[in-house]
């Protein structure tokens, strides 16, 4: 498929990995969105909606035809289609819970969700079954910082988690392995937490943002010299 130039001229550094989404309209709202930011590339993985499924079309409103989509990839085979040195960055706010044990900041501010903390009590469950001086290699340590933070440094790939089961281990691990973060969106005591495509919205424009500022400010130390 060719797509228009004028949307290839703004193409960015930037991918969104959909994680596990199957919510039609959620999934053609990412879309809508990260054609509007100018994203280079959509990967879902196996277990999203169908990308040409008709209510994922209408609520896209086009973006099939200005931003290249690769459906049905399993994590393996992922990293293939990333550019080189891209760091895999998920949104995920469950990501604080770890400094919310040496902090109440986190819970104070509302930050940890209760559908996610109770995921990852579900990981250390498990984790304590494990026998006396088994590998916990398997969970991943990704660090948390606020979405607002510089994140655009490098090729930047951002992983949306559908809604009902958020983000997979595999999301994790491929953002442990490539040296990015959880990026945390924070929200209000009582809300559980965003939208899919909010949430991925607010990501991929703040990442798009980031880029822009970032290249005023070589523009302006090239003035200068």
């Amino acid at each position: 498929m060719t797509y228009p130039e004028t949307q290839l001229r703004h193409l960015l550094p930037l991918l969104l990995i959909c994680d596990n989404l199957r919510d039609p309209g959620n999934l053609g709202t990412i879309l809508r969105s990260a054609a509007g930011a100018g994203c280079s590339k959509v990967l879902l993985t196996k277990g999203c909606v169908d990308a040409w499924e008709p209510k994922v079309l209408r609520a896209a409103m086009g973006a099939h035809f200005q931003v290249p989509i690769i459906n049905n990839l399993d994590w393996e085979t992922l990293p293939n289609y990333l550019p080189t040195d891209t760091r895999v960055y998920v949104a995920d706010n469950c990501g604080l819970y770890a400094q919310a044990h040496m902090s109440n900041k986190a819970s104070d501010y509302g930050w940890v969700c209760d559908q996610q903390l109770s995921k990852l009590h579900k990981y250390e469950e498990e984790e304590e079954d494990l026998e006396p001086g088994a590998s916990k290699a398997w969970l991943p340590e990704v660090e948390v910082q606020s979405y607002d933070l510089d994140w655009t440094e490098a090729p930047a790939a951002v992983v949306i988690g559908g809604e009902t089961h958020g983000v997979s281990l595999e999301s994790l691990q491929l953002a442990e392995s490539t040296g990015g973060k959880r990026l945390l969106i924070p929200v209000v005591p009582g809300v559980d937490s965003l939208n899919s495509a909010m949430a991925a919205s607010i990501l991929l424009f703040e990442g798009k943002r980031q880029l822009r500022v970032r290249a005023e400010h070589v523009s302006r130390d090239r003035s200068y010299h």
